[in-house]
């Protein structure tokens, strides 16, 4: 979650160097042989020639905007242009964050562009999307961290759309008023990723992140707009424990956190991190069961599963569940 859509394509592979695999879930790390280059199959995606894939990439040229979906390499983006969905990436494309996950651009960043929230509606109107995703690169350069571009694109999205709308935001972490000043746009969906266990959050997530101001943001945005529903996704397959995984659940609902996605982490660039496990299918969904006993509203999990991959679904039909 870079390559233009294609009909021709009829897998998608990411590249993934050897490294180090872990032992199950719950277990503590010990040497193992190297993780494979090549993809397990369950991680193998077929794309039939046609639908509506490439029309969504020139729409998206067009209008020149910039999605997740390509500047993160996600495996599923073939799928969702095919369906005419994207999630759209707002405050350029390069990220004050070196995250060791992510291969989005890093460095110096660009000028805010005024017209962006009007280009992202015009793209949701003309897809003809009922449920749209917002979504950023970090930008900590900027005094608000772009709460108030987050907030015009939101309102610009509705008045055009009449969409429900998510937002998948960076942790605004030391911006003050940043989260009140979103939240002002009263978004449906309100999305921030976790990612990883505590243990491994500097690892991953870089110094900046703190595992704690990720549960007080994801708290903070329910108390502020009750109504919201309130999300978060982690990646497995990056060393983490079954008991760390259940603990981070459980920290998750105590915070008030309505639904969770779980999905296997894929190597994206060859200076990424590396996987340090395939987790299989039926893991996955042993996991996702938990978790819904354990108390969240809806559960997305599997190996392709990422935060917003078939977001409306997700969203659907909730505020009629008690």
């Amino acid at each position: 979650m870079s390559d233009d859509a294609s009909r021709g394509l009829a897998s998608l592979l990411l590249p993934i160097v050897d490294a180090p695999a872990a032992t199950a879930c719950g277990s503590a790390p010990v040497a193992a042989p190297p993780v494979s280059r090549r993809l397990p199959p369950w991680l193998r995606q077929n794309l039939a020639p046609g639908g509506g894939h490439a029309e969504t990439a020139h729409l998206i040229a067009e209008l020149n905007l910039e999605t997740v979906c390509s500047s993160a390499k996600c495996p599923n983006r073939l799928e969702c242009w095919s369906q005419r969905t994207a999630t759209f990436m707002i405050l350029g494309n390069v990220c004050t964050r070196p995250c060791g996950f992510c291969s989005v651009p890093k460095g110096k960043t660009e000028e805010l562009e005024a017209d962006e929230p009007e280009r992202v509606a015009e793209a949701a109107r003309r897809l003809g999307l009922a449920h749209v995703v917002i979504t950023s690169v970090t930008r900590d350069d900027l005094p608000d961290g772009g709460a108030e571009h987050f907030r015009r694109t939101v309102e610009a999205v509705r008045a055009a759309t009449g969409a429900a709308i998510e937002v998948l935001v960076p942790d605004f972490i030391g911006k003050d008023g940043a989260l009140e000043r979103l939240m002002e746009s009263r978004p449906e969906v309100f999305n921030h990723n976790t990612e990883t266990v505590p243990r491994l959050y500097r690892t991953v997530r870089g110094r900046k992140s703190v595992y704690a101001w990720t549960l007080q943001l994801l708290a903070d945005a329910k108390r502020l707009m009750p109504a919201v529903k309130t999300k978060t996704g982690l990646m497995l397959g990056l060393g983490e424990t079954r008991d760390e995984l259940l603990d981070v659940f459980a920290d998750l609902l105590d915070h008030g956190v309505d639904f969770l996605t779980l999905g296997q982490y894929l190597q994206p660039t060859l200076d990424s991190l590396p996987v340090e496990r395939y987790v299989p299918p039926e893991e996955f969904d042993e996991l996702g069961g938990i978790a819904r006993r354990m108390g969240f509203r809806k559960v997305a999990s599997g190996p392709l599963v990422r935060s917003s991959y078939h977001a409306r679904d997700m969203a659907d039909d909730v505020s009629a569940r008690p």
